[in-house]
């Protein structure tokens, strides 16, 4: 097991006496010849690390020469220091025909602490070389997977889908918004030339993966440096994709552009393109970077907007919204191990008073924390989201003209959600356990054509202020029932915590905030909005506005008694 920071640990051994007969190792320390000009280790000496490793493993199991297809799904998690060790895991995942899946996992030790902690996670394609009979091994073998490995086993099929899918984020992003003072994309434009040496090679004789991926990686800090006129923090790397050999002699011409600034993050596009003598432009390689700018407290900086150059630029800026939601998804659904220990409780009215209290306490703590991030807004409603802990939270926050305790009693049956949420198709009361808890089975549209919709059984717990200084709350969490299993017709969804908290600001100004943790069975109805694809949040939370608006004078003709 490995130390975190703070205590925690990671496994990297499964199991005593167990070892996947494709793992390889590597241990390498960090020198100063290592380091960039902060002291911590060059990214790109570490790609060459990780590219080597997970070379070795896919070689151990294919029986021959691999080359890099693609390396992808690279996240930084911390950097690393000179006189650190790094330690690098390669295994292979899943093999196919001709080509498998490596898995790399990149822990950094400290020598004089005994602690060692997860710098990052990546996952390559390597394929077999042609043998010298001119055949490809046949590579469609099972891995020895033990049951812990499956996950990883099934993974890279929902991977492959996952990334077929950019074409058609693309064609429902939008325009490109236009912002005051933004940056034009031009300025953060790099090309460079370097000449494929001897030392620049492989034991095959063609030009180095990791070296390719390490002179992109040069190419692109340029271009983010450019931008932010600060030294940038590479976060993560959608995908070195090799279309092509490059071989000693080859001049390799660098290119790195901006392709959209977030709030806290920027997307550099880059690519490799090689030639000879009066040989045309050779397409060898291209990857997408995501990069942060860090301030004294290791915050990440509000950065600049971009301004596109026409035609290419804006579709290279819509793409990249296109990658930031695709991210997500992979980020928050693919790397779920959703087998586990399911987020639904069992409900029975013994436990009804323990399961209400830590309803409420989940949905109390969430509104405490204060490190939100704006993400959108329009028209003063506004969309806010939160890492912790690799989870992912988000809020949505509107004020009202409706006094605080009709929207309160307007909001708390859910059964009446439907009329401005396009998410509640079905909802219905299974058990009134009081006047302040409510199960009810929900039942949402499915968010992909011709697939199976999703239901939820969910405890709603209600709780008027105990004084002045409070809100009025609207907690809701899953729980299971012997009376509802799944069924086939849909898809059983989870919500870990999720409700509202009201706040009475004046007697007829009331300030709505929905809050929710995200699971990977809530996350497909909202990742388009976090990522920036839609304002389906605004349209949702206006229609509960004017819902909120056309029932308050009914509300109001009730006597107090009844509400």
């Amino acid at each position: 097991a490995l130390t975190l920071r703070g205590g925690n640990k990671i496994s990297i051994q499964h199991e005593e006496g167990y070892r996947n007969p494709t793992e390889v190792k590597m241990s390498q320390i960090v020198l100063p010849c290592h380091a960039n000009h902060c002291g911590e280790l060059s990214v790109g000496q570490l790609l060459k690390w990780m590219d080597s490793t997970a070379c070795l493993s896919a070689e151990r199991h294919a029986g021959c020469s691999c080359i890099t297809a693609s390396v992808d799904d690279i996240h930084f998690e911390h950097t690393i220091g000179v006189g650190k060790v790094v330690n690098i895991i390669a295994k292979v995942n899943r093999a196919f025909t001709s080509s498998m899946e490596v898995g790399i996992l990149v822990t950094c030790e400290d020598l004089y602490t005994d602690r060692q902690w997860k710098v990052c996670h990546a996952f390559a394609t390597f394929v077999a070389r042609r043998t010298e009979a001119g055949k490809v091994r046949d590579n469609n073998q099972n891995i020895d997977t033990k049951p812990f490995d499956q996950n990883r086993f099934n993974i890279p099929c929902v991977r492959l889908l996952c990334t077929g899918t950019l074409h058609f984020f693309v064609l429902s992003s939008g325009e490109c918004q236009e912002y005051q003072d933004a940056v034009p994309a031009e300025r953060t434009r790099v090309e460079s030339v370097e000449l494929v040496l001897p030392p620049h090679a492989n034991h095959q004789v063609s030009t180095f993966g990791g070296q390719i991926m390490a002179w992109m990686e040069n190419v692109a800090t340029i271009a983010a440096c450019r931008l932010c006129n600060a030294h940038p923090t590479l976060r993560s790397i959608d995908m070195f994709h090799f279309r092509g050999p490059s071989h000693i002699g080859d001049r390799l011409v660098l290119k790195a552009i901006v392709n959209n600034a977030f709030k806290h993050s920027m997307e550099v596009g880059v690519c490799a393109e090689a030639y000879q003598g009066g040989e045309p432009l050779r397409h060898i390689n291209s990857a997408f970077m995501t990069f942060e700018v860090l301030d004294s407290d290791r915050k990440a900086r509000t950065l600049p907007r971009i301004r596109p150059e026409p035609v290419d630029g804006k579709r290279r800026y819509q793409e990249a919204i296109a990658r930031k939601k695709i991210r997500l998804d992979r980020k928050y659904i693919i790397s779920c191990k959703q087998t586990e220990v399911p987020l639904s409780v069992p409900w029975d009215p013994s436990n009804q008073m323990y399961l209400s209290y830590n309803n409420v306490s989940a949905l109390k703590l969430m509104d405490t924390r204060n490190n939100w991030v704006l993400t959108s807004e329009k028209n003063k409603v506004r969309l806010y989201t939160l890492e912790e802990n690799h989870m992912l939270c988000f809020k949505v926050e509107m004020h009202v003209s409706v006094p605080a305790e009709q929207t309160f009693h307007l909001l708390s049956d859910l059964r009446r959600r439907k009329e401005w949420d396009q998410h509640y198709e079905e909802c219905e009361v299974i058990i009134q356990a009081d006047e302040e808890d409510t199960l009810y089975r929900v039942a949402t549209p499915s968010v992909s054509k011709g697939g199976k919709g999703k239901d939820f059984i969910l405890l709603a717990s209600r709780r008027k202020p105990c004084d002045a200084r409070d809100p009025y709350l609207i907690a809701l969490r899953s729980v299971t029932l012997p009376t509802h299993p799944p069924t086939e017709d849909y898809t059983r969804g989870e919500v870990l915590c999720a409700g509202f908290t009201i706040w009475e600001e004046s007697s007829i100004v009331t300030k709505i905030t929905y809050y929710n943790q995200a699971t990977p069975g809530v996350l497909p109805y909202i990742s388009t909005d976090i990522a920036g694809l839609s304002s389906g949040f605004y349209s949702a939370f206006s229609a509960c506005s004017h819902f909120l608006e056309a029932n308050k004078d009914s509300l109001a003709a009730l006597p107090p008694s009844a509400l």
